[in-house]
């Protein structure tokens, strides 16, 4: 069964267990009156329900930041990536902030009345979060645990490389040493097998290798401490090692906020089918 039809049944099955279907005024009216949920006891409900979507509001833009975040990581170190597959828990996790606003902004006007559409509504888009989330957070694991081999491309650039300004291969790996403060893939010494290095007589390394507290150094191998000592793979990968454990985390959170929203829906719910019902007959004209 596709995610679209589980979707589908589950916004129907809310229709139906929060009596969407039930709310109709042709022939009787509730009172006024029997809208409150009973009494004060609703209240503190609505004091929770408020204050958790003010929350998810919260989560929705700290997950979104990481969903950019690792898309412009991506963007700008594709290159070295095998495959596109490592966008994908981006992808979810920027649908999940779009619904957790969404979900934040109807749970803080619910907290403001009582409808029980509105009730099936919330808990609907509160069931399309957890699927969002759960699939953000399963591939977040997946590929943080094989991006060894996912970063496979990176030894064939830097054998690739040129030391021309007008490479894109040369520039990506001069800007990528720099900005992560690498050296080759796995450390300097991998420079010695590359023709760029025979180019240069068998004593160079590119200049972006050059630790930036040594302002005269020129990548010489005579002077190896003056080079970054690790690699540039391990630090790329600890960089969105990072990025997909904090979409983890986020989505953690995010099922935790879930479980008290849940829980405040079912008492609410709850009460407003133990209040009993008050029928006004309406006139005939």
């Amino acid at each position: 069964m596709t995610l679209i039809t589980i979707l589908i049944w589950t916004l129907l099955t809310c229709c139906c267990f929060t009596g969407c279907s039930a709310q109709v005024t042709s022939i009787v009216a509730r009172r006024p009156q029997s809208l409150k949920m009973c009494g004060e006891r609703g209240n503190p409900l609505k004091t929770i329900l408020q204050l958790m979507c003010q929350l998810l509001w919260v989560e929705g833009m700290v997950v979104a930041m990481g969903g950019v975040y690792l898309l412009m990581k991506y963007r700008h170190y594709s290159l070295f990536f095998s495959q596109t597959y490592i966008l994908l828990p981006a992808i979810f996790t920027l649908c999940s902030a779009a619904f957790l606003v969404l979900t934040g902004f109807l749970g803080t006007w619910l907290s403001l009345r009582d409808s029980r559409c509105l009730q099936g509504l919330f808990v609907y888009l509160l069931v399309v979060i957890f699927f969002l989330e759960s699939t953000a957070s399963a591939l977040a694991l997946v590929h943080s645990r094989k991006l060894d081999s996912e970063t496979a491309p990176l030894s064939k650039v830097f054998q690739n490389y040129t030391g021309s300004s007008q490479d894109i291969n040369s520039r990506a790996v001069d800007a990528t040493q720099q900005e992560l403060q690498c050296c080759g893939v796995s450390n300097y010494t991998d420079w010695l097998d590359t023709s760029w290095f025979n180019q240069t007589g068998g004593k160079l390394v590119p200049r972006s290798c050059c630790n930036a507290t040594f302002h005269s150094c020129t990548g010489s191998v005579e002077q190896p401490w003056q080079l970054y000592p690790q690699g540039c793979q391990v630090k790329l990968e600890m960089a969105f090692q990072f990025i997909l454990s904090f979409i983890m985390w986020c989505a953690l959170l995010g099922f935790l906020t879930e479980v008290v929203l849940f829980f405040t829906m079912g008492r609410m719910m709850m009460m407003m089918n133990q209040q009993p019902f008050k029928y006004q007959a309406l006139d005939d004209s």
